[in-house]
């Protein structure tokens, strides 16, 4: 492969993840507009709620957590 080629390839990657970037920043962080979307978010919060109980170091290790532990302290 030549040196242009890979120039190219490099500049196609690039011209990509800019793409990428600009996607994600006009997207933004927008309230979810009608009522399905509202049903799912609260869904997934509850669901991760629930994951964070159910996984947490006592429950999983039957020990509290550490400071190894990747935990927040309240």
């Amino acid at each position: 492969m030549s040196v242009v080629t890979i120039g190219v390839m490099f500049g196609a990657f690039a011209a990509l993840a800019l793409l990428l970037i600009l996607v994600i920043l006009r997207r933004g962080n927008r309230a979810t507009e009608n009522a399905d979307g509202l049903l799912i978010e609260e869904a997934r919060r509850v669901q991760a709620h629930q994951d964070r109980v159910s996984y947490n170091a006592m429950t999983v290790h039957s020990t509290s957590p550490t400071m190894s532990d990747l935990h927040r302290r309240r």
